[in-house]
């Protein structure tokens, strides 16, 4: 498992490196590393959103015996499931690989900042969705366009803090 981890990490790295000369003059390294998993995830996470959507809620509310889930927040909790380990192995592998803090402080840390972003995505689709009357997925693009720029502040400056 651990070659696998290496090389997946290594695979991912090359990549990333090798078209990161087009933006070397636009951003460091560590913010271009961000933005290429970030870009990744985020774009992994609107097409989880619209399948979820569109294909396994198809559009339906979800009753769960005296709970109900619309069918946007079912969509976005199924995506979410997916894209936070993914997130968190990106940002600790690719991203900030050379913080000293354990990965358990890590996660923690993690795990409060995707919380305040699930808190975010939530109010932003409720607000677009259920009170503007915006079409879900798009709702969810302009969303994480906010939730984006409020995760890379708090990953860099607290889930990931003294990382390069």
């Amino acid at each position: 498992m651990l070659k696998l981890h290496d090389f997946i990490s290594k695979v991912i790295l090359a990549l990333i490196d090798w078209v990161y000369p087009i933006f070397k003059k636009m951003m460091p390294l560590q913010t271009f590393r961000y933005a290429a998993c970030g870009g990744a995830n985020t774009i992994l996470d609107i097409t989880l959103f619209f399948v979820s959507y569109n294909y396994i809620v198809q559009k339906q509310i979800i009753h769960l015996g005296w709970f109900t889930i619309s069918p946007h927040i079912a969509s976005f909790i199924i995506s979410f499931c997916i894209t936070f380990p993914i997130g968190f192995y990106l940002s600790r592998y690719v991203v900030f690989q050379e913080t000293t803090v354990t990965k358990r402080k890590q996660l923690m840390k993690y795990f409060i900042v995707v919380l305040g972003c699930v808190l975010l995505n939530y109010g932003f689709l409720k607000l677009f969705v259920d009170h503007l009357g915006w079409y879900p997925t798009m709702a969810k693009i302009v969303t994480t366009f906010f939730v984006v720029i409020f995760s890379y502040s708090s990953q860099k400056n607290f889930t990931f803090k003294g990382a390069a």
